[in-house]
């Protein structure tokens, strides 16, 4: 089930997934207003969105992709009520169509606390099983966050 993507996104859509993002992210990456997400969207190049929708309009996954230093990026949040249902696994694939490589941040331990002061646990392992790969000796590392660099290559 393919769902389409789209380049611009509401207010609305913003406002579910900003919500979204500061429920399932940890709070080292939590941000305080819209504006600060349409700052981030604004630093994305040519960034494009799938938003998985639920009931009532709800919005319980995003993905999207973007190109950075020439390199295809790629990003997704899912809320917790909906993990373990295929839908990660079908929004990457869906991402991959057409990509050669996505590349993406992964935080590859579990000592970060989520909004509500739940473990975020690791996707790490999700991703591997999806056929990416760690990238040895590339981490994001700064004062608040630690990530390993992931990447998938077309076979």
């Amino acid at each position: 089930m393919a769902i389409p993507y789209t380049k611009t996104l509401t207010s609305e859509q913003k406002r579910k997934v900003l919500f979204l993002w500061n429920q399932e992210y940890p709070v080292q990456l939590r941000m305080e207003t819209i504006e600060d997400f349409d700052q981030y969207l604004s630093g994305l190049t040519d960034a494009s969105h799938i938003l998985y929708t639920g009931e009532a309009n709800h919005i319980p996954g995003w993905a999207f992709k973007f190109t950075r230093n020439k390199e295809k990026w790629f990003a997704i949040i899912l809320d917790y009520r909906i993990h373990g249902q295929g839908i990660g696994s079908m929004l990457l694939n869906q991402l991959k169509e057409n990509e050669t490589e996505l590349n993406g941040w992964v935080i590859d331990h579990d000592r970060y606390k989520k909004n509500n002061l739940e473990t975020y646990v690791s996707p790490l392992r999700f991703y591997l099983k999806n056929g990416f790969g760690i990238v040895k000796d590339t981490r994001l590392e700064s004062a608040h966050l630690s990530a390993a660099k992931i990447l998938w290559n077309k076979a």
